[in-house]
């Protein structure tokens, strides 16, 4: 079903496709336990990073080395031929010819897709700027169903910046096509785009709710998603000043107003959104996350290069 696909957007996959890589994850556990196995054996990665990254690059490197694959890396714009001049393009053309898929972090939106139009083998979109980052969404997903038991049903908060929080596009999406009820929690400068909040509601989310404090409704959240101010993303540097450090997730907020079986989850790097003390907590669960980014990359690195299903 997946076998040689680009993964660019999450908007490319349908519900049973997202299925079928939650529950290959599943059966990826195993693998990661014993610490992996040679199915990928003779495959080479190439992970091109043009923007910082610690846990998506690492992780999908990790992924194809527990499968038995090798990696090549690229990282950072200036050690790539396009700081000569090269376009994207012709890196892409050149790349495929040392390996048999493609892990592509850009700065511009819609990068990962151009890159997809050129390449002979799977482009895997790990970032591109402010629009999608998918993968992320898979673990996310993954992370909800292994915590909660399911995705169905559950009200679930994204939290901080949802202007320019590619993971929270994606995962709003994914959320709306599992039929969760999602909740908006954001400063009015950094609301989800409106288009995002038509299609969630077009996609199928059991319901839409928009929120400038967490508080009123951190008592019914089963999930808390929670994203940092992304400095990086904003063109205006007096707009992050306004923004900036406007929430924050304590140890004393969680034990006052949520519920002991919510979890907290985070992409990670964080700033100060969520404070260290709250790590101690039952319910946070971001560096559970970290661990799941690995499991789930090695169930779609396998999917896509060596089909298993």
């Amino acid at each position: 079903m997946l076998e040689n696909r680009h993964v660019i957007s999450v908007r490319d996959f349908t519900r049973e496709e997202i299925e079928v890589i939650l529950d290959h994850a599943e059966r990826m556990e195993e693998v990661y336990e014993r610490g992996g196995d040679d199915r990928l054996s003779g495959k080479v990665l190439a992970t091109l990073f043009f923007s910082p990254s610690t846990r998506t690059r690492l992780s999908f490197e990790t992924a194809m080395l527990r499968l038995g694959g090798d990696v090549i890396s690229l990282v950072g714009k200036e050690a790539a031929s396009t700081a000569k001049g090269e376009n994207l393009a012709d890196t892409v053309r050149t790349v495929e010819k040392y390996c048999d898929a493609i892990v592509l972090r850009h700065p511009k939106e819609g990068a990962a897709r151009l890159a997809a139009d050129y390449a002979s083998v799977p482009v895997i979109n790990a970032g591109d700027g402010a629009n999608q980052h998918p993968t992320q969404t898979f673990l996310d997903l993954y992370t909800i169903r292994k915590e909660k038991g399911r995705i169905e049903g559950l009200k679930v908060g994204l939290m901080g910046d949802l202007k320019y929080g590619r993971t929270v596009h994606s995962l709003a999406y994914a959320l709306a096509l599992f039929g969760a009820e999602i909740h908006l929690i954001s400063p009015e400068e950094l609301r989800m785009p409106r288009y995002i909040v038509r299609e969630l509601e077009e996609a199928g989310a059991a319901d839409v709710e928009e929120h400038r404090d967490v508080r009123p409704i951190l008592g019914e959240l089963d999930v808390l998603y929670v994203i940092r101010i992304q400095k990086e993303m904003f063109p205006d540097p007096e707009e992050y000043e306004r923004v900036k450090g406007s929430y924050r997730i304590t140890r004393e907020l969680i034990e006052e107003h949520a519920r002991e079986d919510l979890i907290i989850m985070h992409p990670l790097p964080r700033v100060d959104e969520v404070d260290p003390d709250v790590d101690e907590l039952p319910q946070a669960r971001y560096f559970d996350q970290v661990r799941n980014g690995v499991v789930v990359r090695m169930a779609l690195l396998d999917l896509l290069l060596g089909g298993e299903e």
